[in-house]
């Protein structure tokens, strides 16, 4: 099968930080500062691994489920302003600036070091995509017990479940059987 290619302005990194905790599983990527620190380190978004403490970890925890409220919100849910505000909150501690280059180019990078720039560097592709309109593609499964980020490469902008054969498949025979009255009963 093809891969899909990547997702513009660099929104994989973001869908990964939001795919960090797996609600079907159970399972969460950044449970432990450490764990944290490394991830964002693996992903380029520290140059070596930073000390996290428990407060870095729990603004990331945040972090992480206000882009997936708003990435829910891509996908019909209702908007909700903390979100955003947990945004503007990780922005300012990591000093993100704009830097105007000398041909005439501009981009994004925080003046802080350490996980406080690492957690703002993830919000420079949600600017970027926010600016040119791609970040309406980037959307939560509607699916309650799943809820994986993805970005939706339909040509309407209609994909709602982050596959249709498993997310989509169980919410349409759910909804089939609550609709059809049971035999034995």
């Amino acid at each position: 099968m093809k891969e899909a290619s990547p997702a513009p302005n660099q929104l994989d990194l973001v869908i990964d930080f939001v795919n960090t905790l797996d609600v079907e599983e159970g399972t969460d990527e950044l449970a432990t500062p450490e764990a944290l620190a490394t991830w964002l380190a693996q992903r380029g978004a520290v140059e070596s691994v930073p000390h996290a403490s428990e407060a870095d970890q729990q603004q990331a925890i945040r972090l992480r489920e206000a882009l997936r409220e708003l990435m829910l919100a891509n996908n019909g849910g209702p908007r909700e302003d903390e979100a955003g505000h947990e945004l503007e909150l990780v922005a300012r501690r990591g000093d993100l600036r704009v830097h105007f280059d000398a041909g005439g180019s501009i981009r994004m990078a925080p003046g802080a070091e350490g996980v406080a720039a690492g957690l703002a560097r993830l919000l420079v592709p949600v600017a970027r995509a926010v600016s040119d309109g791609s970040w309406q593609r980037v959307k939560a499964c509607r699916a309650d017990d799943c809820q994986w980020a993805f970005y939706d490469r339909s040509r309407n902008r209609s994909g709602v479940w982050c596959e249709m054969a498993v997310c989509g498949n169980r919410t349409k025979v759910r909804a089939y059987r609550e609709r059809t009255p049971r035999a034995d009963q």
